[in-house]
């Protein structure tokens, strides 16, 4: 029965975390939690250096006809960069304690990060309007195609906002969803960052 458990045993998990062995002799431990959200991010992160390559290389092209940028996508770009600042606050207060800065803070970039995904709504049917169609030009089919995929990831970001908010809403005490708030705030800014790079992308061209 010893020799099993020797077998089966592994000393490099824990129940919060992985602790890893270094060559010094020392370990360092990570959440598997932050392990899993890296690793998506690296994901995320080769999706869209693939299509930001394809959108370079088909630009050169002489159909390629520039998409005008709406004046919803400076807005939305705001409103973006504030629901980032206030995840970033809800962290700060979870780290100090503070349940009550953690609700605002994460009530308000939940809040402004639904205005973005209406906003972006709004400036696709502002482009409808004006005859820039999916269908009719491959730079209106590459910036629907890039909007489209970010808003997906922050949609997805807002099923983890939602899980985070049901804890508070539970009584959960500041330090018991400091991890969570600290995982939705790093894929906020990741976002914010992956947003700002398409923007003046397709700005430049």
């Amino acid at each position: 029965m010893n020799l099993f458990r020797q077998i089966t045993e592994k000393p490099w998990l824990e129940e919060q975390g992985a602790v890893v062995a270094l060559r010094d002799g020392s370990t360092f431990s990570l959440s598997m939690e932050k392990v899993g959200l890296r690793v998506f991010l690296v994901v995320v992160m080769v999706l869209f250096s693939i299509m930001i390559a394809a959108y370079t290389e088909r630009r050169v092209f002489a159909d390629w006809n520039s998409v005008p940028i709406p004046w919803l996508l400076w807005l939305n770009t705001l409103i973006l960069i504030l629901s980032s600042v206030t995840m970033h606050r809800a962290w700060t207060s979870a780290s100090r304690g503070q349940i009550e800065g953690v609700r605002l803070g994460l009530y308000a970039g939940g809040g402004l990060s639904f205005a973005f995904l209406v906003g972006q709504l709004l400036a696709w049917r502002e482009l409808v309007g004006t005859g820039y169609y999916a269908t009719t030009d491959p730079a209106n089919a590459f910036f629907y195609m890039l909007t489209a995929t970010h808003g997906v990831h922050i949609i997805g970001g807002l099923i983890a906002w939602g899980r985070t908010i049901a804890k508070v809403r539970r009584g959960y005490t500041a330090p018991k969803i400091r991890l969570s708030v600290e995982l939705c705030t790093i894929y906020w800014h990741f976002l914010l960052l992956i947003w700002l790079i398409l923007l003046v992308l397709m700005v430049l061209t």
